[in-house]
């Protein structure tokens, strides 16, 4: 492993940080942000690191502060708030304790915090207050788990790393842990290292530096042993190719995803939806083709800090039918429906090792294992999702590398798996997922859609932004990105092309694995009384208003069907379909068409809990920055009607409707949202957005 320590940024974030923080927690930061940037040592906020100082209170007392990482806290982005500030001096008297629980050293950490912190201190925070050095730094560093989950271990550890660095047996994280470092430490002299079995590493030092460079020595110890064992037992290049295995992902996501939703419990919203990823290399493709795979594979995760994101284990389908979707999909649904009992009997033969009420998470799988695609992980987000793709794909390459170094794989056994899986403090790690899902909006570059989109993202959605290819789409995406990273998707689509369409939508099942809401938003207009309208404008607004809308709404309906978890569409239609505009024929009649469309869905699509509503607005011209298309089409026209410049078209839009009020796309996307979050239970309804116009009210 290469040593990457840099003063120089060292010194950055000293400069940074060390007012009011102080120096030592900076450098801290900087440890840490070193370390989490670092796949091979940490991962998602796995690991944590501690600094022991000293720190005046508001009176001007000093005490002795351990700062340990707050739980859950992203390594490789850490700030000094992300630390938790713990009373160090009272937290080392638990090493003379014989007996407490986890929930009472949770209460103490509570009660024993030098400075007010929403985030909770790390599990193994005991572990920091008792091993004396000032910096401590615990990774899940991807070589040492490679010596660590095998049944050769100890040999294999002693012949890598020597006898200068500890080890000690698997104690569950927590309070077990604490009183296992507690007796260690009391011992004879540790050195500065010590390895976990079935954990990690833990390095200590009197500075960042020292602290960092034996995770280095260490580490790199451990992968010369791997190295210079590494014998070659797997295929290489097998049949399966990359192309092959992405395009099969993008026809079997749909009904991977309805099997891996759980239910929700709710009428309205019956399903917790859930976002997937997909885990695949060359390599990855010809270990899942070797015969021994899934014995090596499907066994439990490398250390216990990845039950919450993996489960204990993962859901393999054998040999998969991939050309035959009815059967591929029988398949899935038998696998799951196995594991969901697997799993329940595992929660109630060791619900008894729970502590404190038990609620037992859904019973479904979080990653899935199919020879020809690869791994597919799940979660309630992308964030979610993402971790858990990382995981896996860590644990995938150190198992490969135990299994090359001829060791046998070797993990936890189920009660051990239960007891941290269903660990409170490990628990707490997890956030409340939201209920929402992914969306696509078709000309979400325009005024309407820019603005449909801001509000979705705002309320937690995945957005899949669509429009024609070019610049308005490229800067509206990167503008959303770098407000919600990984939440946007640019979909270049011409909903007037039938495979531009589907290659859309399948965009969105390799990115997200599948779609809850779509928005009918592209739309465009021309100004020409009937007796001027070419057939050649005409036809160019019928494809982009009909045939667009079909298109759109057709290639939805048959992806919810085949996912099998509902659905919502909201078009977005106008008030001219109620009420027509002369010089507006030609928009008013394929908007019209359109919205005759939409309907037609609500009534085809309820069997398959797929809503179809509608939102008709009037004169929105722009959201933010973005102008309406439409209106910069119309507008000329009806202020060389009315003798009026852009403002005053825009005050007689205004002034016309009952409410006297401007309507913007704020608006607009707000109605959607009513559908989209199920407020009622409607389709084939109009939520008119006009202000109130009575000769376009829906009748």
């Amino acid at each position: 492993m290469k040593n990457t320590w840099n003063v120089g940024r060292l010194n950055d974030c000293i400069a940074e940080y060390a007012t009011p923080w102080g120096d030592d927690l900076a450098a801290c930061v900087y440890l840490t942000r070193l370390v989490g940037g670092n796949p091979l040592l940490a991962m998602h906020g796995g690991g944590n690191t501690s600094v022991k100082t000293w720190m005046k209170d508001f009176v001007g007392q000093e005490h002795e502060c351990l700062h340990v990482k707050a739980s859950g806290s992203d390594m490789a982005n850490i700030r000094p708030e992300d630390f938790v500030a713990l009373d160090r001096a009272y937290m080392a008297r638990f090493g003379a304790l014989d007996t407490f629980s986890d929930q009472q050293m949770a209460d103490e950490f509570a009660t024993h915090q030098l400075r007010p912190n929403p985030g909770r201190p790390s599990v193994e925070a005991l572990l920091h207050a008792l091993i004396p050095a000032k910096f401590v730094l615990h990774t899940h560093a991807e070589a040492v788990l490679a010596l660590t989950n095998r049944s050769d271990a100890r040999q294999v550890i002693l012949a890598a790393l020597g006898n200068d660095v500890r080890v000690l047996d698997y104690a569950r994280a927590g309070a077990d842990l604490s009183k296992a470092i507690a007796k260690t430490v009391s011992g004879a002299a540790m050195g500065n290292a010590l390895v976990l079995m079935h954990h990690g590493l833990v390095t200590w030092g009197a500075t960042a530096q020292e602290a960092y460079e034996v995770t280095v020595r260490v580490v790199s110890a451990a992968e010369k042993y791997l190295d210079e064992h590494k014998k070659n037992l797997f295929p290489e290049n097998t049949a399966n190719t990359l192309e092959i295995a992405r395009s099969r992902f993008a026809k079997i996501a749909p009904v991977l995803r309805g099997a891996l939703t759980p239910a929700s419990g709710d009428l309205d919203q019956p399903y917790r939806r859930m976002i997937l990823k997909l885990v695949t290399s060359q390599d990855i493709l010809d270990l899942l083709a070797w015969d021994g795979s899934k014995a090596l594979l499907n066994t439990p995760p490398l250390t216990p800090d990845y039950l919450i994101r993996t489960k204990a284990l993962s859901l393999w389908i054998e040999q998969p039918a991939f050309e035959d979707s009815e059967r591929f999909a029988a398949q899935v649904g038998d696998a799951v429906d196995a594991y969901a009992k697997a799993y329940s009997g595992y929660t109630e033969r060791h619900r008894h090792l729970a502590a404190g009420e038990f609620g037992s998470f859904d019973p479904l799988p979080r990653v899935v294992m199919i020879p020809g695609i690869g791994a597919v992980a799940c979660g309630a987000s992308v964030a979610d999702a993402q971790i858990a793709a990382d995981i896996t794909l860590q644990e995938l390459a150190v198992k490969k590398r135990i299994a090359e170094s001829g060791g046998s794989y070797l993990g936890l056994s189920e009660d051990h798996l239960f007891e941290m899986e269903y660990h409170l403090l490990q628990q707490a790690k997890l956030k409340a997922p939201q209920n929402t899902g992914v969306a696509i909006v078709t000309g979400g570059a325009g005024a309407i859609g820019h603005g449909i989109c801001d509000k979705l993202l705002a309320e937690g959605w995945h957005v899949a932004l669509s429009d024609l290819q070019g610049p308005a789409l490229e800067t509206t995406v990167a503008a959303f990105e770098n407000l919600y990273p990984g939440r946007i998707l640019a979909v270049a689509m011409d909903v007037t092309d039938p495979l531009s369409v589907a290659d859309g939508y399948a965009s969105i099942l390799m990115a997200w694995g599948g779609v809850d809401l779509v928005i009918v938003n592209a739309g465009i207009a021309a100004v020409a009384p009937l007796t001027e309208l070419s057939i050649d404008t005409f036809r160019k607004l019928e494809r982009v208003n009909i045939e667009g809308t079909l298109l759109t709404i057709a290639e939805a309906g048959r992806l919810f069907k085949i996912q099998n978890t509902g659905g919502d569409i909201v078009l977005i239609s106008t008030k001219n379909v109620f009420a027509p505009g002369a010089k507006f024929g030609a928009y008013s009649a394929t908007k019209a068409a359109s919205h005759q469309l939409a309907r037609i869905a609500s009534l085809e699509l309820a069997d398959i809990d797929v809503r179809v509503n509608m939102v008709a607005p009037d004169a929105v011209f722009a959201h933010g920055k973005t102008k309406s298309g439409l209106w910069a089409e119309v507008g000329p026209d009806r202020m060389k009607a009315r003798g009026l410049d852009e403002k005053g078209l825009q005050d007689y839009y205004h002034s016309r409707n009952l409410l006297k009020t401007q309507v913007t796309a704020e608006h607009v996307a707000r109605a959607v949202m009513y559908f989209a979050t199920r407020q009622t239970p409607t389709t084939g309804a109009t939520i008119p957005v006009d202000g109130g116009l009575p000769d376009a009210t829906p009748r």
